[in-house]
């Protein structure tokens, strides 16, 4: 790519990063970030073709390497798992903690993702990610059933609520925005709550 192009394409994106953040998707304005960076609105179309082509540009690759991150930690945590005595599981759980720091490292993206989606489709995010969790915890289960934890029956319905509840505290750091050091503090903390939680909850005390 020529280097005009390029330092074209960063403005591009710097601009579009600045209006999705102040305005969110529904309000952001083409013309805007088109004037920001000295270019017509036309011109500013060949980069890409639509507005939610723009905010994907700066969100999707953040969402993929999230996406990659909670497969990685979930094949580890299934490995742990059955090797582990059953009193043993969580005990040294930091999954918020891990989520969070890597939320951070990322935050302008999050604020996006979490707070300026609206209208794309991106705004079921936080949403899609529970339903991952949920259907990871089933998989826990069944595993723990193997391994012959004896456990009340589980209500789907309240399943569903208390895993979209757990992911939901998560993302609430960016929706607060927290700084990196509140966020890190209460991710400490979250793991500390619902370690006995979910522990208590699956009949492991």
């Amino acid at each position: 790519m020529p280097r005009n192009k390029t330092d074209s394409h960063e403005k591009i994106m710097k601009a579009a990063m600045e209006e999705f953040l102040e305005y969110g998707f529904m309000d952001a304005s083409m013309r805007r970030i088109a004037g920001k960076v000295d270019m017509t609105v036309s011109a500013l179309y060949k980069h890409f073709p639509s507005k939610e082509d723009m905010f994907s540009a700066l969100v999707e690759p953040v969402c993929m390497e999230f996406r990659k991150l909670y497969e990685i930690n979930e094949t580890e945590q299934f490995e742990k798992m059955a090797d582990i005595e059953l009193d043993k599981l969580w005990d040294d759980g930091k999954d918020s903690q891990i989520t969070i720091g890597f939320i951070y490292d990322h935050i302008d993206e999050f604020k996006l993702i979490v707070c300026r989606s609206k209208g794309t489709r991106y705004e079921s995010f936080v949403h899609d990610i529970a339903v991952m969790e949920e259907n990871t915890t089933i998989r826990y289960t069944e595993l723990l059933e193997k391994k012959g934890l004896k456990h009340k029956p589980i209500d789907p319905k309240e399943l569903h609520l208390l895993v979209t509840v757990n992911v939901d505290a998560v993302f609430q750091t960016v929706e607060h925005d927290f700084t990196r050091e509140q966020a890190m503090h209460y991710a400490k903390t979250l793991d500390e709550f619902f370690t006995v939680g979910w522990k208590k909850y699956f009949g492991l005390f």
